[in-house]
């Protein structure tokens, strides 16, 4: 499932760079027993099929004592695992987030994007979302992550989707620096979505581009610009304006539009 997204575009080109490695490890290889069952059926009764979390544990143990972008030797999967005593973890790296994947998680923001971008090193286990043992969430993950309140099959398109929000705040990673930062719900907008973007030609279909943006005057197109983000904002994400950064300037022209903010102060 990984090999597609992580072979193409900006996070190959960053592999390629230096900037990023990653490591993609299947908890299958991390199993002991004959048929490498990695899921049982829940105490208690009920549907579906629960993670068991010895491989997890095994897994993620085996991985975070050694260097980043460490894997498992295709010739040692299921062979030749090296030595773990489940009763005696080892000690892990601290300043390394272990992230349980599942929709009981923090909601993935820009915001959390930024954060996760100033660590060396990150986490990600994939749950399945019939059920991942509780001692995971308990015992192993230091945090729980979700990309929306709607129900996936598994938790490798969300560490995609990380991976790839995360990788585009590396610095190195895209060719103009400021980019990243000026993307929609970026710190560089104050958490706004972006206004629209014109390129050539000019007309199209009798559409103009605005001429505000053909003006060359980089002031007016700024100012244009910051309105057109305000203004799609209030028309599509209204929430998001009660906790953007606005000035005084951008309170007023959203007034001048109908907005009323419910915050006080």
């Amino acid at each position: 499932m990984f090999q597609g997204p992580f072979s193409e575009s900006i996070i190959k080109r960053a592999q390629e760079k230096g900037v990023l490695r990653i490591g993609i490890h299947n908890i299958r290889a991390y199993t002991t027993d004959k048929h490498h069952v990695c899921d049982d059926t829940p105490y208690g009764g009920g549907g579906g099929m629960i993670m068991k979390p010895e491989p997890i544990f095994r897994a993620v143990e085996t991985v975070l004592v050694r260097p980043p972008g460490w894997v498992l030797p295709e010739e040692d999967a299921y062979h030749n695992l090296p030595p773990w005593d489940p009763e005696k973890p080892p000690p892990l790296p601290s300043d390394v987030p272990i992230i349980l994947l599942t929709p009981q998680g923090r909601l993935f923001t820009q915001a959390v994007a930024e954060e996760l971008s100033q660590y060396r090193r990150i986490a990600l286990i994939c749950g399945r979302y019939e059920g991942v043992d509780e001692r995971v969430r308990t015992r192993l993950a230091t945090d729980e992550i979700s990309i929306g309140d709607y129900v996936l099959s598994g938790g490798e398109l969300p560490a995609m989707v990380i991976v790839d929000a995360v990788t585009r705040l590396l610095p190195g990673v895209l060719g103009y620096e400021l980019s990243a930062h000026q993307d929609s719900h970026s710190p560089g907008m104050d958490g706004l979505p972006e206004g629209p973007q014109y390129t050539r030609p000019a007309v199209f279909r009798g559409e103009a581009v605005p001429a505000i943006l053909r003006s060359g005057h980089h002031g007016k197109v700024a100012r244009w610009r910051r309105e057109q983000a305000l203004l799609r904002t209030l028309e599509r994400r209204p929430d998001l304006l009660e906790k953007a950064r606005l000035t005084e300037e951008d309170l007023r022209f959203l007034a001048e539009h109908g907005w009323k903010p419910s915050r006080s102060g």
